[in-house]
């Protein structure tokens, strides 16, 4: 009883910090963009991954099937709770390593790696690796490459498409503050240095300020309906990633046989939540400001190949990340635009590649411990 009490508690722990590092990848572009303040933007964040989450009850039973880990390790190890208890903290202690730290990694690489770390500690070769990479590595490898050509084609085309309606970049007057520093006559002749804070003004494009469009588009305003259905798209990564992220973690409590699914999933879909709305702001900084500048058409056309990408994978059970593709997609636009930060997608690919490997350390350390009791 107290070891299925612990697993009930590790697997809202993983949701805890899932919603930490994961929330606000779908909402990065409204507060990158300046669209939405950090709070309104967390907040839609919230209400669209818990509608993914309950959508998920009727639409992603493979998902569920593929991470109880079965078929990857022996059916009665899958079956044990002292090994989804490893795979579920070794998971959640990885993915909120990386939110304190500000990077933003996948879940499901955590979950892989655990998978097959506590299964090397208990069966050694016995692990199905052939299965682990049709279902996990493959569409975890492919799916940030695939993002990352979809965004730059994606981008070209509503550029293109946005010159060919006549829609064109507004300009601004960007007016700050300078400090001088002056030289101020003093008695006896002498100067004394003294700074002085004097307005400076320039002219730029508005990527110095927020970036708008002019014109109408079937009667309306151009920028209104750009930020709409901007606001629209990043609920969609939102709703895609509860659909997506919310049965991998509730396959952890099937080894609870009296553990009513629909339950595990409202456990879930709030603990998600609550980390979003108390953890994200180290990732959402490194999401929205660091990757790329956006303006909203440039976080439009993102959110759009991310929302159809993890939706299509979710729909065929294909256990892709979030994260991976959301980085892909921004790192894409990057690319065409020549801002990329390339310092910082270094970064983030390194921590992708360490995910695995701590995931399966800590997980064969901790089914060590608990196997043992």
């Amino acid at each position: 009883m107290i070891t299925l009490t612990v697993l009930v508690l590790a697997t809202t722990f993983l949701a805890y910090s899932n919603g930490a590092n994961d929330n606000f990848k779908g909402v990065a572009t409204l507060f990158g963009s300046g669209t939405l303040s950090y709070k309104s933007a967390i907040t839609w964040a919230m209400i669209t991954t818990l509608a993914g989450s309950i959508t998920s009850l009727f639409l992603a039973e493979t998902l569920l099937k593929n991470f109880s880990g079965r078929g990857v390790v022996p059916n009665e190890l899958a079956a044990s709770p002292q090994f989804v208890l490893a795979v579920g903290l070794a998971a959640g202690l990885t993915v909120m390593l990386a939110t304190l730290t500000g990077f933003p990694v996948s879940t499901t690489h955590g979950l892989v790696g655990a998978l097959a770390g506590a299964g090397l500690a208990a069966v050694g070769t016995s692990v199905n690796f052939a299965t682990l990479g049709a279902l996990f590595f493959l569409p975890l490898l492919l799916s940030p490459l695939l993002a990352v050509g979809l965004g730059v084609v994606s981008y070209v085309v509503a550029r293109g498409l946005r010159v060919k309606l006549g829609i064109e970049k507004e300009w601004c007057v960007c007016v700050d503050q300078v400090v001088h520093v002056v030289p101020i006559p003093q008695p006896a002749g002498l100067l004394a240095l003294a700074p002085v804070t004097v307005p400076q003004v320039s002219v730029g494009p508005v990527e110095q300020c927020r970036q708008q469009y002019k014109g109408k588009l079937f009667g309306g305003s151009v920028q209104r309906g750009l930020d709409l259905v901007h606001f629209l798209s990043a609920g969609s990564v939102g709703f895609a990633r509860g659909l997506n992220d919310t049965p991998k973690i509730v396959a952890l409590l099937l080894v609870i046989k009296t553990f009513d699914v629909k339950f595990g999933m409202l456990i879930v879909a709030a603990a998600m939540a609550i980390g979003g709305l108390l953890n994200a702001r180290r990732v959402a900084i490194t999401m929205s400001k660091k990757i790329t500048p956006l303006n909203p058409g440039q976080g439009f056309t993102a959110n759009l190949v991310t929302s159809s990408l993890v939706i299509l994978a979710s729909r065929f059970g294909l256990p892709v990340s979030t994260t991976h593709v959301s980085v892909g997609s921004l790192f894409g636009i990057g690319l065409i635009t020549r801002e990329a930060n390339w310092r910082v997608v270094s970064g983030i690919l390194l921590s992708w590649v360490l995910t695995l490997p701590i995931a399966a350390v800590l997980s064969a350390a901790i089914y060590a411990i608990v196997s043992r009791g």
